[in-house]
């Protein structure tokens, strides 16, 4: 009686073994993406003589606290998110936004330096840009959304020389998460392409 209990046991645990190795073997990997700066630019414009280049100081920009998290967030309805279970960020949402953005400043503006917050304090800059990203998602193969306020002070940050909110759109183009990011993408590269634009008209 012993020995037939022992054997039921055994192949209790075989099969046990053998269901858990095949949920772990279907079940789907895990997808990650980045944003980046767009792979084609315009033609290089050598900035005039007598202007000057500047040092951009970029932050603190802060987030809804919906986006930080690794999974990538879309919206079904206005009062209605979904948390994506298997295509995920690489990297902070954060600080993935915040190096893309002084990337596409630098090919916008003619920068010597553009420092990311917190820089040390003997760096000096031009100008700082400070960020509130209010809603950064969108829905697949639908659009994708941009909404952010966004000031620029002085070098110093005792001064607010200019505020805005940007309210931008893009669509996606696709049904997958890969088309979601492009598109999210590009919203970004119109964000940097109006913020250098407001800063090349401050006075200098």
């Amino acid at each position: 009686m012993g020995k037939y209990l022992f054997r039921i046991g055994i192949i209790i645990v075989m099969s046990a073994l053998s269901v858990a190795q095949f949920g772990c073997s279907s079940s789907p990997s895990s997808r990650f993406y980045v944003l980046s700066s767009p792979s084609t630019k315009g033609p290089a414009v050598s900035p005039p003589v007598e202007s000057r280049c500047l040092s951009i100081g970029i932050g603190p920009i802060k987030m809804a606290a919906y986006l930080d998290r690794t999974q990538i967030v879309t919206r079904n309805s206005a009062n209605e998110l979904q948390v994506a279970e298997f295509d995920r960020w690489a990297e902070p949402l954060k600080e993935n936004f915040t190096r893309v953005l002084s990337q596409n400043l630098s090919t916008h503006l003619c920068t010597k330096t553009v420092v990311v917050f917190p820089w040390r304090g003997t760096i000096p800059v031009d100008y700082r840009i400070e960020m509130d990203v209010l809603r950064f998602d969108g829905t697949l193969g639908g659009n994708v959304s941009l909404e952010a306020w966004w000031m620029v002070f002085s070098g110093d940050g005792k001064i607010m020389l200019l505020a805005r909110k940007s309210n931008l759109s893009e669509p996606a183009g696709g049904g997958d998460y890969k088309s979601l990011v492009s598109a999210q993408g590009r919203t970004l590269e119109k964000l940097s392409r109006e913020i250098a634009e407001a800063i090349k008209i401050l006075p200098k």
